[in-house]
């Protein structure tokens, strides 16, 4: 019980208050006492003869004795008030102080159990350093329940991307079992399909934490753009041959180089123009384009498919948004993380990235820039 009251604040802001007090009471009385003696002799010896007479004459007739005994009596009266007036003071400034701290420790374990409403009201903030802690406090748990519902978002969104290939997969193997499916090359191909999409989806997730944990390094090294988009065109153009989709470059000639990650980048642009492949109908056509704008290098990828609604543009580059939910799973592919990647990668490089597109069977065109080297 003790231990209890002098670990709270209230006891503690008493305590210095009033040992002030008292200390300063004991220094007071004991230098009015060692100057007592010579500051009622000055006094007397200003009275004159005659009023020295009048009085006794001496200091042995009581004269200082009570002199004395009247200080000391005033000096107890004062630091008696003293002490009663530190003691209110103390516990008003007590409440001032632990109102606030009171309030955030309450809220602060409202959050520890998991309630990441709670907030501290504006009108019980104060206008100072406890009011600024608040403000974080505040500041603190709205990142903390953008954070809470992201990791529920997350969840949900991994739970459904692995339902759906493990639900196809154990579809297919009860109908092998139950004789519905004959175990032939077409339903084994169609297993292992199902199966690769459910590496590749942990692949990508794997891919994504490390990305957007930052456990990766960026091996930065003179970059011909040209070369890079060769690289990614040449590793993609047998699957745009085999859909019928057309993949051209522009590239202007002449472009300095940038200071960049080979590998990285070419992820980026090989995401982006799988993208592009996915949404794109047979006989349409894919470009990739380079330019020098400023003391920046673009890179876009501009396809003739089938486009991005304005309302989905700012959430495009989102995990597991799908602009298009149907298309993407129909296809077998698109698991709404590749534009995310893109993105981290592309902004580690000191860039930017973003999407433009006319609408619904417009097309869309994906951009990212790069700062020259030096």
């Amino acid at each position: 019980m003790i231990g209890t009251i002098r670990s709270r604040w209230a006891f503690k802001i008493l305590a210095a208050i009033l040992a002030v007090v008292i200390l300063t009471g004991i220094i007071h009385t004991a230098a009015m006492n060692l100057s007592i003696q010579s500051t009622f002799n000055r006094h007397f010896g200003r009275m004159g003869v005659g009023m020295q007479a009048m009085m006794g004459g001496q200091r042995g007739t009581g004269l200082y004795d009570a002199f004395r005994a009247a200080v000391n009596d005033s000096l107890g009266i004062s630091a008696l008030a003293a002490f009663f007036i530190a003691g209110a003071a103390s516990i008003f400034l007590s409440g001032l102080i632990t109102q606030p701290v009171q309030t955030l420790t309450a809220a602060s374990r409202r959050i520890a159990q998991g309630d990441y409403h709670q907030r501290i009201p504006e009108e019980d903030i104060p206008a100072d350093e406890l009011g600024l802690l608040a403000r974080s406090f505040n500041t603190m748990a709205e990142r903390l329940e953008e954070t809470e519902a992201l990791r529920r978002q997350l969840i949900g969104d991994i739970s459904h991307e692995l339902r759906t290939p493990l639900t196809a997969i154990k579809g297919s193997m009860e109908g092998l079992i139950d004789g519905v499916l004959e175990a032939n090359k077409a339903t084994y191909t169609q297993i292992y399909r199902d199966a690769d999409r459910l590496q590749r989806l942990v692949e990508d997730l794997q891919e994504l934490s490390r990305v957007e944990s930052g456990q990766f390094s960026l091996d930065r090294k003179p970059l011909s753009v040209s070369d890079l988009l060769s690289g990614a065109i040449k590793s993609l153009k047998p699957r745009y041959d085999k859909k019928g989709v057309a993949l051209t470059s522009t590239c202007v000639q002449g472009l300095p180089p940038i200071l960049a990650d080979r590998d990285r980048l070419l992820q980026v642009l090989q995401n982006l123009l799988d993208n592009a492949l996915r949404f794109t109908p047979k006989d349409g056509q894919v470009t990739v384009s380079a330019e020098k704008s400023g003391g920046i290098i673009q890179i876009s990828v501009e396809d003739s498919g089938a486009g991005i609604e304005s309302r989905h543009l700012p959430f495009i580059f989102e995990r597991f948004y799908r602009a298009d939910q149907s298309r993407s799973r129909e296809g077998g592919a698109g698991n709404g993380i590749g534009l995310t990647i893109s993105k981290t990668l592309v902004e580690a490089h000191g860039g930017s990235i973003w999407a433009e597109s006319g609408g619904k069977g417009e097309g869309s065109r994906f951009t990212f820039s790069l700062p020259i080297e030096g």
